[in-house]
């Protein structure tokens, strides 16, 4: 099984994530915010990845310390089970159509940080800042060292825009983290990731 957990605890946050890489869709988020918690629940269960979430914060100011900090530590913590990339497809795409949204996630496990995020919402969620999205993202692709593109290419209600991308990522990453019984050396001419 390949999991890992970790912890950070700020005069801001308290984050902490355990992640089981070959799970069934098993959770349990308390992120402190009813929409995120939706979306980790359902990128659990799309992505067959065993997730145990638990964030707190000074959401008295706003959410912005508390997601940021999630995509740190669900970074760190992917990184740290996906191990070595010994074997693994390292290549997810998927293209998730939600309603009347679709979007695009296409991702490497690089060891290259990089995030193109070409998504704009039509309206704003009633309890969730949306742009904070691009911020979960943003942390969690610096700390996991992976290359990930989102890309919008249709939508207009916010909700089902959002929960296109964290669905289609949940699909590209459990594709990409798969074991390549053809692979049994690191997935790069480099010999390293």
């Amino acid at each position: 099984m390949r999991k890992a957990s970790d912890r950070r605890k700020t005069n801001e946050t308290n984050v902490s994530v355990e992640w089981n890489l070959d799970g069934t869709g098993a959770h349990q988020i308390d992120t402190s915010n009813a929409f995120m918690n939706h979306m980790l629940e359902l990128f659990s269960k799309h992505g067959f990845f065993d997730l145990t979430v638990k964030a707190s914060g000074d959401i008295a100011v706003d959410d912005h310390h508390t997601i940021e900090d999630l995509g740190i530590v669900m970074g760190t913590v992917f990184k740290k089970a996906i191990g070595d990339k010994k074997g693994i497809f390292r290549y997810g795409f998927y293209l998730l159509p939600m309603d009347e949204s679709l979007a695009l996630i296409s991702l490497d496990i690089s060891n290259r940080p990089y995030l193109n995020f070409d998504v704009k919402y039509q309206n704003p969620l009633q309890n969730f800042d949306s742009s904070l999205i691009k911020e979960f993202f943003s942390a969690f692709v610096i700390n996991a060292g992976i290359t990930l593109h989102i890309k919008l290419l249709a939508g207009d209600n916010t909700h089902h825009i959002i929960e296109s991308i964290f669905k289609g990522f949940a699909k590209a990453l459990n594709q990409a983290v798969q074991l390549d019984k053809r692979e049994k050396n690191i997935p790069s001419t480099k010999g390293i990731i």
